[in-house]
């Protein structure tokens, strides 16, 4: 991705645990959900943002775990509305939840 093109985050991400609806393993720095800032009610009108999580000091984040990261925001229309410390998001692949972010600075 280019830099210029990028909105750079530090956040907090909370995954939900297996057992209440979250991923059955971990993932790598580099993973790029589907981040959603607003969940309708009908979730095919689900908007969702390009970014990927990368990690400041491991590999891996496992289910049930909450981290401090980088989030990287491909620059699209709506989305720097959103932007704003102490913002709170859903971490989604397709429509299910599997954690939450929260921006900490930008």
């Amino acid at each position: 991705m280019n830099v210029e093109s990028l909105i750079i985050v530090k956040a907090k991400i909370a995954m939900k645990a297996t057992k209440d609806g979250g991923r059955q393993f971990g993932f790598k720095s580099g993973y790029r959900p589907d981040h959603a800032f607003e969940l309708p009610a009908d979730l095919k009108n689900l908007k969702t943002y390009i970014g990927d999580i990368q990690f400041n000091d491991q590999e891996l984040i496992e289910p049930g775990e909450t981290k401090v990261v980088t989030v990287r925001f491909l620059k699209s229309p709506g989305i720097e509305k959103y932007i704003n410390i102490g913002q709170q998001w859903y971490i989604n692949e397709a429509a299910k939840t599997l954690g939450f972010g929260e921006i900490l600075e930008i």
